[in-house]
């Protein structure tokens, strides 16, 4: 974390201690939302071996944090990566499909917090087709 990112306010007012504010993630160089987006947070929460969403794409960025368990995440062109309570992801969205957002845990449940900026007009998250999935298999990751 650079000191650019350092939050601490002086508040003479002060009653008590003041907040504690820690930076999560942070994404240099992230793209830009869509013209005219809509910003929305939502909680997915996800039963034991829950697959998740099936493969999809949001029409533009989107920013999470797991706050319980631990998720499979993979985009387009990355491995599968494992994503665990207090630590955050990011997609860039438009063409990149998001293979995976499944629970990684097969005993508990496990929950993320996002916010999507979505293009005005458009759906949070539209499914790809098998076709497409074909078409491109070519990008996906290998798996282990």
């Amino acid at each position: 974390m650079s000191t650019e990112h350092a939050h601490y306010l002086d508040n003479p007012d002060k009653s008590g201690p003041p907040p504690q504010i820690d930076v999560v993630a942070t994404v240099p160089g992230a793209p830009p939302a869509p013209e005219g987006a809509e910003a929305m947070t939502i909680r997915v929460t996800l039963p034991p071996k829950s697959p998740g969403a099936p493969p999809h794409r949001h029409s533009g960025p989107a920013y999470g944090y797991v706050i319980k368990g631990a998720i499979n995440f993979e985009l387009e062109g990355e491995p599968v990566r494992v994503v665990r309570a207090g630590e955050s992801f990011w997609e860039p969205g438009g063409d990149v499909i998001h293979y995976q957002d499944g629970n990684h845990l097969t005993d508990e449940e496990s929950a993320f917090v996002v916010t999507m900026f979505c293009a005005p007009g458009q759906p949070m998250l539209t499914v790809v087709s098998p076709e497409e999935l074909e078409a491109r298999r070519d990008r996906r990751a290998p798996t282990p």
